[in-house]
């Protein structure tokens, strides 16, 4: 049987190879859509992580996607936080998410205690040194082909590049926080306060403190590790939905081109059909012999769309650095499975078909 599937896919190239690119397609759009989607996810928590705080103070009823949700309180704020016994650094931050020329969040930060909570490491240039500079991570700076001393526009507003700094640091584009809350209208405000504990039991008294202060009693307190434990796709509004309709497209595309092959060989097939269901052939036979043809034309089709993906990653990392492209084993495994039976749903109907077959109208079949 084998011999004769393997003969039915060598006599068709030019449509067993159709359908084989129409698998990888499929295989290529669910992984793809998912390493932009969840990387911008991973992308953000990765980034949030290594801001090198401990504990998050947000406002009152604030969203925990801090770059949606404007500089609300006084940076002051952060004068009094950093005076609780507990705190070692208090850092005011404004994380404002931009859609000029591209989709970005610019953060606004005071560098003294920004800095002090995990130091920025300097490839090029120095901090700032006036209001209107910028420090830009390495990444940004690749993929903008931006330098040392060059201008660039932000928010309407022209900022000269101070300094170039490895990435990892929350975000990717740091202007002082008093220009950016001035460009927004509230030059005296911050979005949240990063802090720095003296020590990880005193996370409790910390909390307590704050809660405990006049003014502060309904701030939000949040460690860094709960945080980053939120950092998830079933925390994003609409993302899941979105993520299952693209996956659903994907698969009614691999359904129906896996459909229409297989039929069409059905019925072009119907002599050869006859002749094994005369040599006494069962419909279970002939089932399995055209679902044998599926699945070898699916597991080549997802063999190919799976090097395409790890080609197209190495492309983006080129191309676009500063876009996650998150490809994991798991959804390497999914976007297996998912391929696998969509194509096997598409072959059920024609293996059917050709398995209720009439023999002698079959062998009569000009």
């Amino acid at each position: 049987m084998n011999k004769l599937v393997l003969g039915n896919i060598l006599y068709r190239p030019m449509r067993s190879a159709i359908s084989v690119l129409a698998v990888a397609i499929e295989v290529i759009m669910i992984l793809s859509i998912v390493a932009i989607m969840v990387g911008q996810v991973q992308g953000a928590a990765s980034q949030t992580g290594g801001v090198g705080a401990d504990i998050i103070v947000r406002p009152p009823n604030a969203s925990f996607l801090s770059a949606v949700g404007g500089a609300p309180v006084p940076a002051k704020v952060a004068q009094v936080l950093a005076k609780l016994p507990h705190v070692a650094v208090a850092s005011p931050v404004i994380a404002n998410f931009s859609m000029g020329n591209a989709l970005q969040t610019i953060w606004g930060i005071d560098y003294p205690t920004y800095n002090a909570l995990r130091p920025f490491t300097f490839i090029a240039g120095h901090p700032f040194s006036g209001p209107d500079d910028v420090i830009v991570d390495d990444l940004y700076a690749k993929s903008n082909h931006a330098v040392v001393g060059q201008t660039i526009d932000l928010l309407h507003h022209s900022f000269r590049v101070c300094g170039i700094v490895d990435h990892g640091k929350g975000g990717r584009i740091f202007v002082p926080i008093r220009t950016l809350g001035t460009l927004l209208g509230t030059p005296e405000n911050a979005s949240l306060f990063y802090l720095r504990w003296d020590s990880p039991q005193n996370k409790a008294a910390i909390d307590q403190e704050i809660h405990s202060t006049k003014g502060l009693e309904n701030y939000e307190t949040q460690s860094m590790s709960d945080y980053m434990a939120m950092m998830t796709p079933e925390h994003f509004p609409g993302f899941n939905i979105a993520l299952q309709v693209v996956i659903g497209i994907a698969v009614i595309v691999g359904f129906l081109v896996i459909f229409q092959s297989m039929y069409t060989a059905v019925m072009e097939r119907t002599r050869e059909i006859g002749i094994l269901k005369s040599l006494g052939a069962s419909k279970a036979y002939i089932i399995n012999l055209v679902l044998r043809e599926v699945g070898v034309v699916t597991i080549l089709g997802i063999a190919t769309g799976m090097v395409l993906t790890m080609v197209l990653r190495w492309f983006m990392s080129i191309k676009f650095p500063t876009l996650p492209f998150f490809v994991s084993d798991a959804w390497l495994f999914y976007g297996a499975v998912i391929a696998l039976l969509g194509s096997i749903l598409g072959g059920l109907y024609p293996a059917w078909k050709a398995a209720r077959k009439d023999p002698i109208d079959a062998l009569a079949y000009e």
